[in-house]
């Protein structure tokens, strides 16, 4: 889907010899794909169980290599295990389930090591009402790009003197032309295009005010895609206003602010539960449910898979694996149209998660 393009001269220059966020992998020679299972911690065994059933009951051409990635603390950083690490460059893509960084041992976020360990640069959110599940917005249809390695989140930060802390927000023209060179691509890959960069160059003006011009020198490079600018405050307003207003463009933002409004756009369709997300690597691409691990109902057989199922639809799609992700993701969205006794208690039903998965099932 992405094609090579040849990149002019600017400062700083660096040296781009393809586009990042492509899925470079193979099948194997029985005509499958092995994908990385990371289950998670809490109901992420449970949520994981029912994508399994539900891919064997599809015929996905996809086998499972489940690894283990609780963390290492190897000299005060926190580290995968090399088994792991090993296993998503091999397969060059993942799923991965909820995980809980550890309290009070000194671990980083689990989430930003993995970020960190893959270079995942681009978080991509999309959000779409879901027909049968009501909520105080209809028809909303957005897609969000966030910078996912830099920004506020860079992490660091210092004390100057006792009571008064820095903390740094690093902006590059590396890192951001290459999350606003992928929301170009991916743009025009699912017929969305126009980019509007959300940002708050009018009190930030170097640091937003780079990502800002770094998106006008891409632009040059696709004439096709149109190109707008909005404020982030504005970008706030006017999605919880009219979300409809968005349904043709993809938003592209710096890390805090993509953190922030992913959310707010999941919001607007009935919240994480329902919300598929993916992290682009420059070879790596890790697919995820953003929700959290629940220990409160893990073992219970009450959590809802639909988020983990939607990001494995994401994750057929940049495999190329359209049709079955049309499959699963069309038996999904009419198992929770049918109704509250095929909905999980999160979505004000009264499905166990085996029962939502047989249903899932059936509807194939």
């Amino acid at each position: 889907m992405f094609s090579q393009v040849a990149k002019r001269s600017v400062a700083p220059k660096f040296v781009r010899s393809y586009i990042a966020g492509q899925f470079t992998g193979a099948k194997k020679a029985n005509g499958k794909y092995t994908v990385t299972m990371i289950e998670g911690d809490g109901i992420g065994v449970e949520i994981s169980k029912a994508v399994k059933e539900i891919y064997a009951a599809a015929d996905v051409p996809v086998e499972w290599e489940d690894v283990d990635v609780t963390p290492l603390l190897i000299n005060g950083k926190t580290t995968l295990p090399q088994e792991a690490v090993d296993s998503v460059n091999r397969n060059l893509v993942a799923l991965k389930g909820p995980l809980a960084t550890p309290v009070g041992k000194g671990h980083t976020s689990m989430n930003l090591t993995l970020r960190r360990t893959f270079n995942l640069f681009a978080n991509v959110r999309p959000c779409k009402s879901i027909v049968g599940y009501k909520t105080p917005y209809e028809n909303v249809d957005t897609v969000l790009i966030r910078e996912n390695t830099e920004g506020e989140y860079s992490g660091i930060e210092h004390t100057i003197v006792p009571g008064v802390v820095q903390s740094i927000k690093l902006i590059t023209k590396p890192a951001s032309e290459k999350v606003i060179r992928y929301g170009f691509e991916y743009a025009k890959s699912i017929n969305k295009p126009h980019i509007v960069i959300v940002h708050k160059a009018s009190i930030m003006k170097l640091s937003d005010g780079l990502f800002v011009e770094t998106a006008k020198e891409v632009a040059k490079e696709y004439p096709d895609v149109k190109l707008s600018f909005e404020l982030l405050d504005n970008t706030s307003l006017k999605l919880t206003q009219d979300p409809s207003e968005y349904k043709d463009v993809v938003m592209v933002m710096p890390n805090l602010y993509g953190d922030i409004m992913s959310d707010l756009s999941s919001g607007l369709i009935g919240g994480l539960g329902l919300t598929p997300s993916g992290n682009m690597g420059n070879k790596v691409s890790i697919f995820e449910a953003v929700h959290g691990s629940a220990p409160d109902i893990a073992g219970k057989g009450l959590a809802n898979p639909t988020a983990l199922l939607l990001s494995s639809c994401m994750m057929l799609r940049h495999m190329s694996l359209n049709a079955d992700a049309d499959k699963i993701e069309n038996a999904v969205l009419k198992t929770i149209a049918s109704g509250p006794a095929n909905r999980t208690g999160d979505l004000k039903g009264t499905a166990t998660t085996q029962h939502f998965t047989e249903q899932v099932i059936a509807n194939l």
